[in-house]
């Protein structure tokens, strides 16, 4: 701001004028002090521990599991992979089918025909829980390319 003490008669003898300039020295100001910050915090922020990291290689499995499928038709009928099962043989059938696996692990898939009663659904649903397996994946079908999408 900017006032000017005397001036022409008739005006009164202060006037302020607005200053359309930007003073930029506070915004250098601080951005010098940040550089500075930056420039002493990034050694700082460097490993200062030398380490000889092994190499991580993994095998690739031969044989990776076969991926477990419950399909449950529309008028109830389930099936685990391609045999027919019930939901109170289920559990002890996929403890059969998955072997020696850890059961917490494995991914249970399953299909179901769009006209299945919800009853019969939720049904798997907790044989499943009450056997163990809690990773589940529902398999639709893709609307453009008409392949199998789990989620």
């Amino acid at each position: 701001m900017a006032a000017k003490l005397a001036g022409p008669p008739g005006e009164s003898r202060f006037h302020v004028e607005a200053n359309s300039t930007i003073n930029v020295t506070p915004f250098v100001d601080v951005m010098l002090v940040l550089l500075i910050i930056f420039m002493v915090a990034a050694p700082l922020a460097a490993p200062s521990v030398k380490v000889d990291l092994p190499p991580a290689v993994t095998k690739p499995t031969t044989t990776p599991p076969k991926p477990m499928y419950i399909s449950i038709q529309e008028n109830g009928d389930l099936y685990l992979l391609n045999s027919r099962t019930t939901d109170s043989a289920l559990g002890a059938d996929l403890n059969k089918a998955i072997g020696k696996r850890d059961p917490t692990k494995e991914r249970i898939y399953i299909r179901a025909d769009k006209g299945t009663q919800y009853g019969a659904f939720m049904d798997v649903m907790t044989a499943l829980q009450d056997s163990g397996y809690y990773s589940v994946a529902l398999v639709g079908i893709d609307q453009n390319g008409g392949k199998g999408s789990a989620s």
